[in-house]
């Protein structure tokens, strides 16, 4: 087909689709009409707020569908009202069913934060933070009825540092799945670019994170805890108890090395923990209600109970 006339519906939800779909907005295609997760409650006050993808579009004017489910008649029937040609998804956050992906004429392109089949699921740039991996990317995959099963159009790849965190993970792949997206529709649409079956082998999940993964527990590595640190901030956050006081780690540093302290001692007034292997050294701190400070500022207002975290719990 002439990409150039292509009818093409948008769907996304939270910062990661936004830069997707200013990329596509650049382009000639018709984008008639953008779907996303309904307004929810956000923030201290629980005010109900669009998604960032809502905000964008709506600011352009283009007409905005926020069905709370796509397995209804009438949100099916308003779907191919559209009479799309294609459906372009990313991080939409619904399931689609059958005769929602096969309604568009050449089906819907999904560009997924992972290099498939390795952390296929809900969460695919914090579970290869956490598991140590060095490389990540994109992919470019025509969706079918499976949890991110669907046949491969194109990757791009990206590597993942010691220092790298979600935000600026998020931030590198959604630009680089505009620009994989951007080379990879024009080349589907016209029938140039063949979709290729996943491997069998190397297919791991990533689980939708649970707020108790953000508990620290010193008899862990550093250098795991420090993955932690990096991969659930902002959300669920990291954190650990001394008494009654809850405290979230933003930021640490890992210190190598051995220590012949327990884990769980604090070995200096910087506020270094020693962990089951190393130790860990908090930059950025918050306590429940307040404001992020920097170590520094934080030990102004907080005096240390002992050596000993005798009261963390694990």
């Amino acid at each position: 087909m002439n990409s150039h006339t292509a009818r093409v519906a948008f769907m996304g939800t939270p910062d990661f689709a936004v830069h997707i779909l200013q990329a596509l907005l650049k382009t000639h295609y018709q984008i008639v009409a953008v779907y996303t997760q309904p307004p929810r409650p956000v923030g201290r006050g629980y005010k109900v707020t669009p998604s960032p993808v809502h905000l964008l579009a709506e600011s352009l004017n283009i007409s905005v569908l926020t069905p709370e489910t796509l397995r209804k008649e009438d949100a099916q029937n308003q779907w191919r009202s559209l009479n799309l040609d294609i459906a372009i998804v990313a991080a939409y956050g619904l399931i689609l069913p059958k005769v929602i992906l096969e309604s568009p004429r050449q089906g819907a392109l999904n560009i997924h934060a992972s290099l498939l089949p390795r952390w296929r699921g809900a969460a695919p740039i914090q579970r290869a933070i956490l598991a140590g991996d060095t490389e990540t990317g994109v992919t470019i995959m025509k969706m079918d009825s499976g949890l991110d099963t669907g046949d491969t159009l194109l990757m791009k790849k990206t590597p993942i540092y010691p220092t790298t965190t979600t935000h600026s993970l998020t931030e590198t792949l959604t630009h680089l799945g505009a620009e994989a997206l951007l080379e990879a529709l024009p080349l589907y649409l016209e029938g140039k670019l063949q979709p290729v079956p996943q491997p069998q082998e190397g297919i791991t999940y990533a689980e939708k994170l649970k707020k108790e993964e953000g508990k620290l527990d010193w008899h862990l590595p550093a250098v795991v805890l420090g993955r932690k640190i990096r991969a659930l901030n902002p959300w669920p956050g990291t954190w650990f108890e001394i008494g009654k006081d809850r405290i979230k780690i933003l930021e640490a540093e890992v210190i190598p090395g051995k220590f012949s302290d327990a884990p769980g001692t604090i070995i200096d007034d910087q506020f270094t923990i020693v962990c089951k292997e190393g130790a860990l050294r908090p930059l950025w701190l918050q306590k429940v209600g307040r404001s992020p400070l920097s170590v520094d500022e934080f030990l102004r207002g907080y005096e240390l109970p002992s050596k000993y975290l005798s009261h963390v719990t694990f």
